[in-house]
């Protein structure tokens, strides 16, 4: 009998685990694949290691600095900065036609740059910041509300609102064409207010840090191990799991970060109210990505940024796409451009975009691997248009799309920040079966953390 057993070996069942762990609970983590990592792992090719998803770690604090989520992250988990060996980004962009706004993890540069090129929002931009939902209580937030009604009623110049969503969305919404704006807010204070950085190493040495504390603190990983359905007592209480291979496993809690609606459907026999999982909705917004290796130093070719977010037109459209992907915006992200001691051994080239999952997800063996090659020449070809040409620097290359997502998280239409409407409170309808990650609302590798450590310390240790 376990206290917990976690569905899912992301970034945010692995935290949570410690949490719980550090207090002598008897905790199981259960992964269906062979990897640890969900949405934020690795994989080998050709002799390289590959991240999957990592682009960059938000809400930077440099060494000392206790406030905002990472410092609270590292107390939670008795973990030391150094361990992190997190490096500052150079500096990244967005891009829109006749404007570029450069921005860094000092805020005051992107101040300089709104004071540039729309003086007459920089007034406008300090009173949203002033209006940003404070993340301070690790995941308490108020009703929902649209994200671009509070955004234009402070900034008027409608160029400038689509260049602040941009960033926001790419790294963030589940929702199209608009955010909440605890989700908006979450995302303005980790992109512009704290900034990106990465391990030299990449996701591969987060992941490490956060299995060896689990470990070492007692806790119980299985890998293999995906949940085909809850169990339940007479009171309809979960009380453990079956495993795809039959296997049953007893727990006194259950704490999923497979999704909100993935997690339903694993108790669907046993809900009371067949209405909750259809409205529950799943995420529609997918993407692809292609990583393109390179035989130099992206610098080497006259490519220094960071990461760059484009949009080739005054309106950015973010919405699921009617084709495999549109190419009219995107994210370009190059590992070598932070502010490393030493340069990665290769240059690397990473452009996402978004994608229809039902396109994909229609095609033939055949036919797929036929459409992901015609779509990477597409996609590299429109990146070559936006930063420096890089493709004949090329000497190894691969792309996901949302079928891979789907086929690794198990999230539905393959939507990467899953569901829509967010359960801030963690709670399902059985008392003891909580979510954490993705769709209890906190993004990106730094959000899922903290996801993992609210859930566990706002309803499994109590009292400790």
């Amino acid at each position: 009998m376990y206290d917990t057993i976690i569905i899912g070996a992301g970034m945010s069942g692995l935290s949570a685990g410690c949490r719980l762990a550090h207090y002598d609970k008897k905790v199981c983590i259960l992964e269906k694949h062979s990897l640890i990592g969900g949405l934020n792992s690795f994989y080998r090719q050709n002799g390289r290691n590959l991240d999957v998803g990592l682009h960059a770690v938000t809400n930077y604090a440099e060494k000392g600095v206790k406030r905002g989520p990472l410092g609270r992250l590292l107390s939670q988990l008795r973990l030391k900065w150094d361990e992190l060996a997190l490096v500052p980004q150079l500096g990244s962009k967005i891009q829109f036609p006749d404007v570029t706004l450069k921005f860094t993890n000092n805020f005051s540069c992107f101040e300089e740059q709104v004071a540039q090129f729309f003086p007459k929002e920089i007034d406008g931009l300090r009173q949203l910041v002033s209006k940003l939902v404070s993340y301070d209580q690790m995941g308490d937030f108020p009703a929902e509300i649209s994200a671009r009604e509070v955004v234009s009623s402070c900034i008027h110049d409608p160029k400038l609102v689509e260049m602040i969503f941009c960033p926001l969305m790419y790294y963030g919404s589940a929702r199209q064409q608009d955010m909440d704006f605890n989700q908006f807010s979450i995302m303005f204070r980790s992109i512009f207010l704290e900034g990106f950085a990465r391990p030299w190493e990449g996701v591969r040495l987060l992941l490490k840090t956060l299995l060896e504390r689990f470990r070492k603190a007692g806790g119980e990983l299985r890998l293999k191990a995906g949940v085909k359905k809850l169990l339940f007592d007479s009171a309809q209480t979960v009380c453990g799991v079956i495993l795809d291979d039959g296997t049953e496993l007893r727990a006194k809690t259950v704490l999923s970060s497979a999704g909100q609606r993935e997690t339903l459907r694993l108790c669907e026999d046993c809900l009371d109210d067949k209405s909750l999982l259809d409205e529950c909705k799943p995420g529609e917004l997918a993407f692809v990505e292609t990583i393109s290796v390179l035989d130099r130093q992206p610098k080497n070719f006259g490519h220094e940024d960071t990461i760059v977010f484009f949009n080739d037109s005054e309106n950015f459209d973010y919405r699921k796409p009617d084709d495999f992907c549109d190419l009219r915006s995107g994210v370009i992200c190059s590992p070598n451009n932070f502010a490393y001691s030493e340069p990665l051994k290769e240059g690397v080239v990473r452009i996402t975009a978004l994608a229809n999952y039902d396109r994909w997800n229609a095609l033939p063996r055949e036919e797929y691997l036929n459409q992901k090659s015609i779509w990477y020449q597409k996609i590299t070809e429109t990146a070559s248009r936006v930063i420096p040409d890089f493709r004949s620097y090329m000497i190894d290359s691969d792309m996901f799309t949302p079928k891979t997502v789907y086929r690794f998280t198990g999230h539905e239409n393959g939507a990467i920040y899953g569901a829509p409407n967010k359960n801030y409170a963690g709670t399902m309808p059985f008392k003891n079966l909580f979510v954490c990650g993705t769709d209890q609302g906190m993004v990106g590798i730094i959000g899922a953390i903290i996801s993992g450590i609210t859930v566990a310390n706002r309803y499994l240790l109590k009292g400790n």
